[in-house]
C-alpha cells in the first residue's frame, strides 16, 4: 500500500483496538469507569499526551464514553460503551492467552535463536554460505 493511500477502515479500527495503549485502556475499563489519572496509574508507563490521544481515538470509534461533569475541580470519567465492552472482552481474551502461552513462546524463541547463533557453515553445511 502506498503511503498516500488511506488505510482500509477495518485495518484502522484493528490498529486502534490492538495498539499498545488501546488494548491496555480497554482492558482496564472492563472493571469499572476510571478518571483519567486513575486510568493512567493503572496502565502505567503511558504519557498523559499518549493516553489522551488514545482515549480520544477510542471515543471517536464509539468504544469509550467520556463523561465530563461540570463541577469544580472538573471531573471526567471514562467508561466503555456496549461496543467497547465487546472489543475489550476480545482483547482481554488475547491478553490472557499470551499470559498462559508465554512459556511456550519463550521456548520457541530460544530454539529459533539457537539455530541462528551457530556459525553459517554449520547451518548450511557449506563453508562461507549463510542460510
Amino acid at each position: 500500500m502506498a503511503e498516500s493511500e488511506p488505510m482500509c477502515p477495518e485495518r484502522l479500527l484493528m490498529e486502534h483496538v490492538t495498539s499498545r495503549w488501546g488494548t491496555l485502556a480497554l482492558i482496564a475499563l472492563l472493571d469499572r469507569p476510571h478518571r483519567f489519572s486513575e486510568l493512567r496509574r493503572e496502565i502505567g508507563q503511558v504519557s498523559e499526551k499518549m493516553l489522551a490521544q488514545t482515549l480520544r481515538t477510542l471515543e471517536r470509534d464509539g468504544l469509550v464514553h467520556r463523561d465530563a461533569k461540570p463541577v469544580i475541580p472538573p471531573r471526567v470519567d471514562y467508561s466503555l460503551t456496549g461496543l467497547g465492552r465487546e472489543a475489550a472482552e476480545q482483547v482481554r481474551d488475547l491478553a490472557r492467552w499470551t499470559e498462559r502461552r508465554l512459556t511456550a513462546v519463550e521456548r520457541a524463541r530460544e530454539a529459533y535463536d539457537a539455530t541462528r547463533t551457530r556459525p553459517a557453515a554449520v547451518r548450511t553445511g557449506v563453508p562461507g554460505v549463510t542460510a
